[in-house]
């Protein structure tokens, strides 16, 4: 498993939902059509971004099966688990395997009871074991935060291809890059601080905000790949402001609202969240304006 590389640029994809909150089978699929012109270097289905934590099984198999359909081979799929157990956690990965994803991203048990450190470990190494496919830890809860010495013994597990290291931990990230790096993927998920994370060496990101972005986050990572940090830099700027105008709290309708604006119809966030007000839809507006990405219709 650990021959398995999944780095670079993989963005998130929303889950697009009608009305009635089931999902708009067609409009994931113009959205999954719309990341692949961007060149990203994968696909990341059921995560926060695609409000994973709301979906049923069978939802995130369908979704899966989706994404993986429009991708046909050419950059890989992750699959996304949020979950509170080993046994729930085997259920939705079975699944997502049987649909064709390549890897599978996967959050620790993060509800009010902790599992410890042995429990932590045990975790992944069953998932592995039973699932025998390519994991990425999901790092993101911040009151569940996994700490350095836990994700070394985690990167020594063979099915443990990778970190998503999230929650704007930028100094457990620097850890992991002097612990880690070379044993695992290390992407980063801080989305305000790429720039300083792509420059840091980290080997890839996995985050919101290429979902809204994806060309220009896609060009700030050649740009520091290719040593062109002022470029870079100026990037950093224009994508900044972005995710400030749709970070959280509401982040689910704010980055809904943030497609939409760009032409990129994707339905509402799944209840209970609530529709953006007029105040942060004039934020994203702005936002977007100054970044040259609004729909032609509204520039």
């Amino acid at each position: 498993m650990k021959n398995v590389k999944i780095d670079g640029v993989i963005s998130t994809i929303v889950t697009p939902f009608n009305a009635d909150d089931s999902v708009n089978e067609e409009m994931l699929r113009n959205e999954v059509r719309y990341i692949l012109d961007s060149e990203v270097d994968g696909i990341c289905a059921c995560g926060s971004t695609g409000e994973g934590h709301t979906l049923t099984i069978e939802e995130s198999a369908r979704i899966c099966e989706i994404v993986v359909e429009e991708v046909k081979g050419k950059i890989p799929v992750v699959g996304g688990i949020i979950q509170n157990s080993t046994h729930q956690v085997i259920k939705y990965g079975k699944a997502l395997k049987d649909v064709g994803v390549d890897a599978l991203q996967i959050t620790p048990v993060h509800y009010l009871f902790d599992p410890g450190i042995e429990g932590t470990i045990n975790y992944f190494k069953e998932l592995g074991e039973v699932l025998d496919m390519p994991i990425i830890i999901y790092n993101v809860v911040p009151w569940a935060l996994i700490p350095i010495e836990v994700i070394e013994d985690l990167a020594e597990l063979p099915h443990v291809i990778g970190i998503k290291q999230s929650a704007g931990e930028m100094h457990l990230l620097a850890d992991l890059l002097i612990k880690v790096k070379g044993k695992i993927t290390i992407l980063a998920a801080i989305d305000d601080l790429h720039y300083p994370a792509f420059v840091m060496g980290v080997d890839g990101t996995l985050a919101a905000i290429p979902t809204v972005t994806p060309h220009l986050t896609v060009q700030l990572w050649k740009e520091v790949q290719n040593g062109n940090y002022e470029k870079a830099l100026k990037l950093h700027e224009t994508i900044l402001p972005i995710w400030n105008a749709i970070k959280e709290p509401n982040m689910p309708s704010k980055l809904k609202e943030a497609l939409r604006l760009q032409g990129r119809n994707v339905g509402k966030a799944r209840k209970p969240i609530q529709p953006v007000t007029k105040e942060e839809s004039e934020k994203i507006y702005e936002a977007l304006k100054n970044a040259g990405l609004l729909a032609k219709s509204l520039s």
